[in-house]
C-alpha cells in the first residue's frame, strides 16, 4: 500500500511535524529486502477470515494471526482454497506480552514486513454486566481494547517513518451508543473509534491511512457465541455477510476513509444515533439487546 503525504495538506496544517527526507530513507532501506505484508489479526474466522480473501484476492501478501492452531491451519487451507494463494499464518495470542515480538518474529521469517495492520480480533459478552464475570471482563478488555492499543502504538512509528502503510480497526455500530445487555463490548467498541479518529487525525498527511470499520450485525458465529442468538435485535435488524462487509472495508480503507459504515441502513442508523439522545436510544438498546425470547 502506497501513501505520500500530500503537499496540499502541510499547507494546510503547517503545525504537523514533518519526517526528516533522510529518516524516511533509512526507514525504507530497512525494509528495502522484504515484502510488504498485510497481518489481520483473529483472521481465522468471520469479519477477519472475509477481510484476509479480500486482501488475497486483491494480490497482498496477507498474514492471519490466531490462538488457536488447528482452526488457523483450517483457516489458510480454505484460504488457499478459495482464492489460489496460501496465507501465511502466526499462532500468537495478542493480548499476550510479547505478542508484538511474535508477530514481528513470524513476519521476519517469511520475509516480510508489517505495512497494514488490521485489529480484528475481539470478543462480546451478553447479559447483565453484574451477572458477567470480572475474568471475562478483564479478558474482554485486555483484547478489545488493551491489545488494539498496544499493537497500534507499535506499528504506526515505523509507518510514519516509512511515510506509508496503515491501520484498519475493527469496531462496531454499537461504538455509537451505550449497549445495555452488551455494556463492556458496545463501551470498548466506541473506545476503539475515538482512539482510531484521534491517531487518523494525528497522522494526516503522512502517507498512513488509519481507519475504523463500523459494521452492524454480520451473520457470523459471534452472536451464538456470546448467547445473543435469539436477542431482538437478531429478528429486527438487518444483517450482512461478512463477505459484504469485507468488501466495503477494503474499498473505504483503500480511500482513506476514517470510519468506514457498511450499508444504507447501517450509515442511516449511525446518523439517527448522532442525532437522538441517549434518554432515547438507550432503552431502544435495552430491549434490543435483552436475552429474552423463548428456545426456537
Amino acid at each position: 500500500m502506497q501513501g505520500k503525504p500530500g503537499a496540499w495538506i502541510s499547507r494546510l496544517l503547517p503545525w504537523r511535524a514533518s519526517v526528516d527526507p533522510a529518516t524516511v530513507s533509512a526507514a525504507l532501506d530497512a525494509v528495502s529486502q522484504l515484502k510488504p505484508a498485510v497481518v489481520i489479526t483473529g483472521g481465522s474466522r468471520g469479519i477477519g477470515f472475509a477481510l484476509a480473501k479480500r486482501f488475497l484476492e486483491k494480490n497482498h501478501e496477507t498474514v492471519i494471526v490466531g490462538r488457536n492452531a488447528p482452526r488457523l491451519a483450517e483457516a489458510v487451507a480454505e484460504l488457499k482454497a478459495a482464492t489460489g494463494i496460501g496465507p501465511f499464518s502466526i499462532l500468537c495470542d495478542v493480548t499476550e506480552a510479547n505478542a508484538v515480538d511474535v508477530i514481528a518474529a513470524g513476519l521476519n521469517g517469511a520475509g516480510l514486513y508489517l505495512d497494514v495492520l488490521v485489529n480484528n480480533a475481539g470478543i462480546g459478552l451478553a447479559g447483565p454486566f453484574a451477572a458477567q464475570s470480572p475474568l471475562d471482563i478483564s479478558r474482554l478488555v485486555a483484547l478489545n481494547v488493551e491489545s488494539v492499543t498496544r499493537l497500534t502504538r507499535a506499528a504506526l512509528p515505523q509507518m510514519i517513518a516509512r511515510q506509508r502503510g496503515g491501520i484498519l480497526n475493527v469496531a462496531s455500530l454499537g461504538a455509537y451508543v451505550p449497549g445495555p445487555n452488551q455494556a463492556a463490548y458496545y463501551a470498548s467498541k466506541a473506545y476503539v473509534v475515538s482512539l482510531t479518529e484521534a491517531i487518523a487525525s494525528e497522522v494526516s498527511g503522512q502517507g498512513v491511512h488509519v481507519s475504523a470499520l463500523a459494521p452492524g450485525p454480520v451473520d457470523t458465529a459471534f452472536h451464538s457465541r456470546i448467547g445473543a442468538d435469539r436477542s431482538l435485535y437478531r429478528l429486527l435488524l438487518p444483517s450482512m455477510t461478512a463477505d459484504r462487509v469485507a468488501r466495503s472495508a477494503y474499498r473505504g480503507f483503500m480511500f482513506g476513509q476514517r470510519v468506514i459504515v457498511p450499508g444504507i441502513f447501517n450509515t442511516a442508523a449511525v446518523i439517527a444515533l448522532k442525532v437522538l439522545p441517549h434518554i432515547v436510544t438507550v432503552p431502544i438498546m435495552y430491549g434490543f439487546l435483552k436475552r429474552n425470547l423463548p428456545p426456537r
